[in-house]
């Protein structure tokens, strides 16, 4: 371990955290989170959603099983920067292409190991997510100090038209099944128009494998741009960033409630559309980001594990009469899902798709298809 390039961690309250260099040598900052999945750290750095963050993985051992070409959810990794407990000396999997520190250096990705995660998760818990700077290579605390401390914070930070696709483009992939790899979409009974505001693959994935067809946009498409393709549904994707300046997709949101254009968002699509309802958004302290998160839906009763990763919430408090609470979480009582009464249009604020994680909330996208086909099967009044 001795061999190691120094790498530090820098806290903008003036913590320091002395550790290893895993990915490449330079300086990143970013808002530091912590995230509780035991798996899929592969998913989680390519999860557009993590964009200008730094994350921390609470489980001690991170890269057992190396790295693949496949289990991405973006082109490339999207978080800024990783912070480990432990790398393995080794990592096996028959899927490895490359070690996790090869797959890091690939990507330019600066990260750090052999720290007290615990201790970094206790602060972050206690004072909350706080922006900080990861300097590997030649060190200089007060550079990265002051770096972290001039990291401006995600409050009022549009990232969604940062990381979203520049032009429309289809999507037909299905999910990975062992021995087959990724299949593709063989009907396509519904034409789903999704505005990318930082999608994860998995989540077209999990719509193309119920039939359907995807035209992906980008984040600031005009609604009437979408109306004009004459979709069965609208899907609202996951992000990263703050909500509230996204004022191009919360008008657009707010013009495809008028069409009564069925909706179904996620994550950060969950909380624009609480903003086009006119619901207010806040920043969490710490937010969810993990795979173990218990969330009830209200109408079944159920309690379901999820996968979640948001710093924001919709405040509940500020829900309009037309919208009824559908999921809340167990863990601190916050909104998890909404659908309106009067509309064809609900939400849910964790990650159906999991990827990586659970897949008890997936039943969602069957709701959304159902939505289609009852739109579908009605006569035609607005053609």
């Amino acid at each position: 371990m001795s061999s190691r390039t120094p790498a530090i961690l820098v806290l903008k309250d003036g913590t320091v955290f002395r550790g290893s260099a895993i990915g490449a040598e330079g300086i990143v900052a970013g808002e530091v989170v912590f995230n509780t999945a035991m798996t899929g750290y592969q998913e989680i750095l390519t999860d557009p959603s993590y964009c200008r963050q730094i994350v921390t993985l609470t489980y001690p051992h991170i890269g057992n099983t190396g790295a693949n070409a496949e289990d991405v959810e973006a082109e490339k990794v999207q978080a800024a920067g990783l912070v480990i407990r432990d790398l393995p000396l080794r990592s096996s999997n028959f899927r490895q292409n490359w070690t996790l520190g090869e797959y890091l250096r690939r990507e330019n990705i600066v990260a750090i190991a052999d720290i007290d995660t615990r201790r970094l998760t206790r602060l972050l818990r206690d004072k909350g997510a706080q922006d900080g700077c990861i300097m590997a290579g030649n060190i200089d605390e007060e550079a990265a100090l002051k770096a972290a401390r001039e990291f401006p914070g995600l409050m009022g930070m549009d990232l969604a038209k940062v990381v979203s696709c520049a032009t429309p483009y289809a999507s037909d992939e299905t999910p990975w099944q062992l021995g087959a790899g990724y299949g593709k979409r063989t009907d396509a009974r519904f034409h789903v128009v999704a505005y990318d505001f930082g999608v994860k693959r998995n989540i077209l994935r999990m719509l193309a494998a119920r039939g359907c067809r995807l035209t992906v946009v980008p984040a600031q498409t005009p609604a009437a741009d979408v109306l004009a393709m004459r979709p069965d549904g609208v899907f609202l994707s996951n992000g990263p960033g703050d909500p509230e300046p996204c004022d191009y997709a919360i008008r657009a949101i707010r013009e495809l409630l008028d069409a009564n254009m069925p909706l179904f968002g996620i994550c950060l699509g969950h909380q624009l559309l609480g903003l086009a309802c006119g619901a207010k958004t806040l920043k969490m302290k710490f937010g969810h980001h993990g795979a173990n998160h218990p969330v009830q839906d209200l109408e079944s009763k159920r309690v379901m594990i999820t996968s979640q990763n948001h710093g924001f919430a919709v405040d509940v408090a500020t829900l309009p009469a037309n919208a009824r609470v559908t999921h809340v979480s167990l863990f601190d009582g916050s909104l998890q899902g909404f659908a309106l009464t009067d509309r064809p249009a609900f939400c849910f604020q964790g990650h159906p798709e999991a990827s990586p994680g659970p897949h008890d909330v997936d039943y969602l996208f069957d709701r959304f298809v159902k939505m289609m086909e009852g739109r579908v099967s009605q006569p035609a009044q607005n053609a």
